[in-house]
């Protein structure tokens, strides 16, 4: 029996926060954590994510500043490379982080900038060519 909605939320998972991400999650899994990764994939990616209301895009911003209000520097930067995936702007995701500072809190921004930048510069280095010595 196929799950359809376990099957569009791989896809859209896969497609916003890559495919290296997502199977390492998955393989890391255990008995202990694999309904968990299962129940992300089926109703956050393949039934929120998948629905008509909101653009991948609209939904990353709105991603990057309820997570830096609730202080998860691990998913947050998982979302800032999904944010930037979905055609997010790190201008764009600079003033969200900014909108957090104000309604979340100094701290919250200050952790979220941190993030961000860090996410920034590793895409930065590995988009560098490589020089020939």
């Amino acid at each position: 029996m196929t799950d359809a909605l376990y099957d569009r939320g791989l896809e859209i998972r896969r497609a916003v926060v890559g495919s290296a991400y997502v199977d390492k999650s998955l393989a890391e899994a255990d008995d202990f954590t694999r309904p968990l990764q299962e129940l992300i994939t089926r109703y956050c990616w393949g039934d929120v994510w998948a629905r008509p209301g909101l653009e991948r895009r609209d939904r990353s911003l709105i991603n990057l500043a309820m997570i830096s209000a609730l202080n998860r520097p691990h998913e947050l930067k998982l979302h800032v490379r999904g944010a930037l995936t979905n055609g997010v702007t790190r201008d764009e995701i600079r003033e969200v982080l900014l909108q957090v500072a104000i309604y979340a809190g100094v701290p919250a921004a200050l952790d979220s900038f941190r993030v961000a930048r860090e996410v920034f510069a590793e895409l930065d280095r590995n988009a560098a060519p490589a020089t020939a010595g």
